[in-house]
């Protein structure tokens, strides 16, 4: 029996930010055959818009179109994630008990707080988790094979672009579900960024930039946390059938 219990786990801050920032790789990874879970460090309760129910409903919605195998909420505080003790634990916990064997993370440098405090602390709980006297309580100990960032809104160097084309459709109506958080409502008096006309359209662009460095129609970048070992440089160049830009400078 292998060791992993899941292909992917991809960890957000709050429920929407994997639709929005990761969304394509998650769906395209169930199209390619791999089991995918979503983990959501908090219930998005400070949110400035939609309430608690309302936000349940739309999460359930979006998990049903990226076609994941589980979806769980730690729920540890709102505006107040931290890597404290007790909050690694608990993502200690999430990952001893999932057992990933590639953990998604939001990448370090973001406006939000959260998400840059989420980064750290999925950060420490990966290395912790493999730490046999940490946390005895939560779990046997467990070491994913690879912790890669996703870029939220600020951007970030890539170590490879994923081809999410067949996903880009999916990825859009996932983010749809979150009608409370991207509609303004009559009496809305504090728009936020997400609520901006222009957000989504933002991060349809980015996905179309980073496609277009590959040469498909939409892509998105993850940063490896480690070097990652090839054991054949040349297969490696040979089985990839996308474009590179050294490609592109060597076309006539």
């Amino acid at each position: 029996m292998t060791q992993f219990g899941v292909s992917a786990l991809a960890i957000g801050a709050h429920p929407d930010d994997v639709e929005l920032f990761c969304g394509g790789i998650v769906i395209r990874l169930g199209q390619l055959g791999h089991s995918v879970g979503v983990a959501d460090l908090t219930r998005g309760d400070k949110a400035s818009h939609g309430t608690l129910a309302e936000r349940e409903v739309e999460t359930a919605a979006a998990s049903a179109v990226l076609g994941i195998v589980f979806r769980d909420n730690l729920g540890l505080p709102d505006t107040e994630l931290a890597p404290t003790t007790e909050q690694i634990t608990a993502v200690v916990a999430l990952l001893r008990r999932r057992r990933p064997e590639l953990v998604l993370a939001p990448w370090h440098d973001d406006r939000h707080p959260d998400h840059r405090a989420a980064s750290e602390l999925v950060t420490r709980a990966v290395m912790l988790a493999g730490v046999r006297k940490f946390a005895p309580q939560a779990g046997d100990r467990f070491v994913p094979r690879q912790l890669a960032y996703y870029a939220g809104r600020h951007r970030m160097p890539p170590s490879y672009i994923v081809d999410t084309s067949a996903a880009a459709a999916g990825k859009a109506k996932a983010i749809a579900c979150y009608a409370s958080q991207l509609a303004r409502r009559p009496g809305d008096d504090d728009p936020t960024l997400i609520s901006e006309p222009t957000a989504v359209a933002a991060i349809e662009a980015r996905d179309r930039h980073c496609g277009s460095m590959i040469g498909t129609s939409h892509g998105e970048a993850l940063r490896l946390a480690s070097a990652m070992g090839v054991v054949d440089p040349i297969r490696q160049l040979r089985d990839n059938p996308y474009w590179t830009p050294h490609a592109f400078e060597a076309t006539p």
